[in-house]
């Protein structure tokens, strides 16, 4: 059963808006291993990234297709604002570092290669982003569970 549950970490973490930011400390919380949900959590949010850029002229024609003559959303509106915000204010480096946590990594991949970010550069910065990430979340999850753990025992 467990082994289920691992897949489903690796599965959750690669689909865009789960990601890395909740996969991980559900998991964790789920009382499933901490290393093995970091680094699978890790490896299903990267390699979706990794696709999302290494396609990213087909993804780009397939969403301006099916959205064409459509304005976006409210809440995706925002989100294309917030980004271009951090794009022209911090460029790559800060698309990369803040953009899992505030539009999601999938989104700050899209929109840094719209914004014509170099495809090598920006797989780059987000691996690392999405590395740093995962180990703050994790460690955080874990530090934070273990103090709530201590309180109720005691």
């Amino acid at each position: 059963m467990r082994n289920i549950e691992y897949l489903l970490v690796f599965l959750a973490a690669a689909v865009p808006w789960l990601e890395i930011s909740l996969v991980i400390p559900v998991g964790i919380i789920r009382g499933l291993s901490p290393f093995w949900v970091m680094f699978l959590g890790f490896w299903g949010n990267t390699i979706t990234v990794l696709l999302l850029i290494l396609g990213f002229a087909r993804v780009e024609q397939w969403i301006k297709k099916r959205f064409e003559g459509r304005k976006p959303g409210q809440k995706q509106a925002k989100q294309i604002e917030r980004a271009r915000s951090i794009m022209n204010k911090y460029g790559l480096p800060g698309m990369a570092l803040f953009g899992p946590l505030f539009i999601g990594t999938h989104i700050a991949a899209f929109i840094a290669l719209s914004f014509g970010a170099d495809k090598k550069w920006t797989a780059l910065w987000l691996t690392a982003s999405m590395a740093f990430w995962t180990v703050v979340i994790g460690t955080a999850t874990i530090l934070g569970f273990d103090l709530f753990l201590e309180k109720t025992k005691g």
